[in-house]
């Protein structure tokens, strides 16, 4: 007996089906650039300064990636990945751009003098607040570039492990590896820095 050479519609609409989820999955997300700034500068601006680019570049190197994003659009396929996505491009230009000024940050994201000078209600909050940032970007700056990342998104921006690990095109395990890595090198920076007493100054 012969195989009937009559198509199976049960078989077509399979194709159909398939065919067009695949086009869905393939096909670059209807995003324009601006919809993707609106959405996400906060996020890539608090990037650039997480992994160690100055508080003085952070803007330019924010735009930036901005700029590249807009030039790479149509890879980006689907619009919950659009975080990670720009991760990946954040972290390449924060790094370019490090290794071009051959400088690590050095002063916390919100300098003490300026919050003197704004004249806050509570100055007190204020100053333990930017010291607390001080420490922060002096701890972040103990990690290398795989560590810090992970920290950064995992810890501060509160993706999911498997977000993280999408991001940094490394396995789950790995990403977890370096996670606890990098908590077990900011804990001891911050228990180190709590702990030693500082110099009072003289009147």
């Amino acid at each position: 007996m012969t195989a009937s050479m009559t198509p199976d519609p049960s078989n077509a609409l399979l194709a159909g089906a398939m065919s067009v989820q695949h086009e869905q999955t393939t096909a670059p997300v209807r995003c324009t650039t601006a919809e993707l700034f609106d959405a996400h500068a906060a996020f890539v601006l608090r990037l650039v300064r997480y992994l160690g680019v100055p508080a003085s570049d952070a803007e330019d190197v924010a735009q930036e990636v901005f700029v590249v994003a807009h030039q790479r659009l149509d890879t980006l396929r689907r619009l919950e990945s659009a975080r990670s996505w720009l991760f990946g491009i954040t972290r390449r230009i924060a790094a370019n751009h490090i290794r071009r000024s051959k400088r690590q940050r050095a002063t916390p994201a919100l300098p003490i003098e300026e919050v003197i000078a704004a004249g806050k209600d509570d100055p007190s909050e204020e100053l333990q607040l930017a010291r607390d940032r001080m420490l922060l970007a002096q701890a972040l700056d103990k990690l290398d570039a795989d560590k810090r990342a992970v920290f950064v998104l995992f810890e501060l921006e509160g993706l999911l492990m498997p977000e993280v690990a999408e991001s940094l095109g490394c396995p789950l395990h790995t990403a977890y590896s370096r996670l606890y890595a990098a908590r077990a090198i900011v804990f001891k920076h911050v228990n180190s820095a709590l702990t030693t007493p500082r110099r009072r100054t003289l009147p």
